[in-house]
């Protein structure tokens, strides 16, 4: 009997907070103009394992392209990861876009060179408020090489990988 109005009260008040937060958001929304915009953030896409900066940047209503660089430099040698990225709008919502992506990297590894070719789809999204904020998350095939080893491999990125972008 306890265990039951515990859950009804829970019930009430995930219900309240659904409401309030429903009242809360606009009631129309526009897509977002993010045209020549730059983004500069960071991604860790880059199979070598470093941490990469990063900027996007929408050229046109259905185009983008971006960068990736990282480096990390000691006493015995100097890895790094250099790639170009470019993106194809498939179609956009409010503070939402949906797009197919392909990158091209090259890299270094523990003084071995390699390569990285990604083909991904994905989506750059927006929270209400903080629009200059994108969070990307992005799925698809990487084939690489790097340290003498060919993979070919499926790609999951949250945005914690794939990318945050602060625009200007």
């Amino acid at each position: 009997m306890e265990a039951e109005s515990k859950n009804a009260g829970c019930r009430k008040i995930f219900l309240l907070s659904i409401l309030l937060l429903t009242s809360l958001m606009p009631s129309h929304c526009y897509s977002l103009n993010l045209l020549g915009r730059l983004g500069l953030g960071f991604s860790n896409q880059l199979v070598n394992d470093l941490p990469a900066l990063s900027f996007k940047v929408q050229n046109s209503k259905s185009t983008a392209y971006g960068g990736l660089l990282a480096i990390d430099s000691n006493d015995r040698s100097t890895d790094y990861g250099l790639g170009f990225k470019f993106y194809r709008l498939l179609f956009d919502e409010p503070h939402l876009n949906f797009f197919a992506s392909g990158m091209a990297a090259i890299l270094k590894k523990n003084d071995l060179s390699g390569h990285q070719i990604d083909g991904t789809l994905g989506t750059e999204f927006h929270i209400p408020g903080l629009e200059s904020i994108g969070f990307s998350i992005e799925f698809g095939l990487s084939w690489n090489k790097v340290n003498n080893e060919k993979h070919l491999e499926t790609r999951g990125l949250q945005f914690i990988n794939a990318g945050v972008h602060f625009y200007l």
